[in-house]
């Protein structure tokens, strides 16, 4: 396939991109800069120059393309208006694309995150939140599922809280920058809360499996580590940059601070089992030892 990627130049993108060329599909990459253009260059694909906020461009995209797979999003974290406007612009690129894919019975896999529910491992099989900080993104991907009834092939990969590679990405890589800036290596509440973690290569596996094969209206686990103790990775940070280890307020995460103190453990049960995929690389704690001081 000649596939459309958003994102393809980040920690997750950047593997998607290899994943699909590796297996003899052809990649054009949206690139918001220069220097994203020169990276998807290099990497292989061809750059489409152009932002998530630039629907035109996106839909051009598409009409040029066999397949679509989303993963840019802002990521700008630093305030409620700014995650606000973040999910806002991706919800119009979503529908977006999708508009442009009726009636083509072409795939689109979008990305959102591992649901959470109390007092157990989420599952492929759990909705989606549409309401909290990133309660936009779920009702975005709810309704590109919903597609599945106008001839899309469209497909959810859920991502863990962490997808990373050497030592980097995810929100262990958020705590990991907060502890280098503020000196202590901290956790929210008594740290006993768990976060699903996920390789950048092995997430990589997963898009190209659900762009080949997936049914329309489904949804998979990017997950390999169903649940790692928040306080066990704030240790292997605090051990690795030399600093103390301890509890700090929610505050210190800004609008993320009620999703970081839940406990939300994931499975990939199904996933694993349906589409034949596997965890083959580091686990997160063991990624975490590349950081460096």
């Amino acid at each position: 396939m000649h596939v459309f990627v958003t994102g393809g130049t980040g920690l997750i993108g950047s593997a998607v991109v290899a994943e699909l060329l590796d297996h003899g599909h052809s990649v054009l990459a949206l690139a918001r800069s220069d220097a994203s253009a020169l990276a998807a260059e290099a990497a292989g694909a061809e750059p489409l120059r152009g932002s998530l906020a630039d629907l035109d461009v996106l839909r051009s995209g598409v009409a040029q393309a066999d397949g679509v797979i989303h993963l840019a999003f802002a990521n700008d974290f630093s305030s409620p208006d700014a995650l606000a406007k973040a999910v806002a612009e991706e919800s119009a690129a979503l529908a977006a694309l999708g508009e442009e894919l009726v009636g083509s019975d072409r795939p689109l896999v979008a990305c959102s995150g591992t649901p959470h529910v109390p007092g157990r491992a989420s599952t492929e099989a759990d909705p989606l939140p549409t309401d909290g900080p990133v309660g936009g993104r779920g009702r975005a991907v709810t309704a590109v599922l919903g597609l599945a009834s106008r001839r899309v092939r469209s497909t959810a990969v859920r991502l863990p809280r962490t997808v990373h590679n050497q030592g980097t990405g995810g929100f262990a890589g958020l705590l990991t920058d907060i502890a280098r800036r503020t000196g202590v290596s901290g956790y929210p509440g008594d740290g006993t809360q768990r976060w699903p973690a996920m390789h950048a290569l092995d997430a990589a596996v997963l898009f190209r499996l659900a762009l080949e094969h997936a049914e329309a209206g489904t949804s998979w686990h990017a997950v390999g580590d169903e649940g790692d103790q928040v306080r066990d990775i704030a240790a292997v940070i605090g051990r690795r940059l030399g600093l103390p280890v301890e509890s700090v307020p929610s505050q210190t995460y800004g609008p993320l601070g009620p999703i970081f103190a839940n406990d939300q453990p994931s499975s990939s049960a199904h996933t694993r089992q349906t589409l034949g995929w596997e965890q083959k690389h580091l686990s997160l704690l063991e990624d975490l030892e590349n950081i460096q001081p």
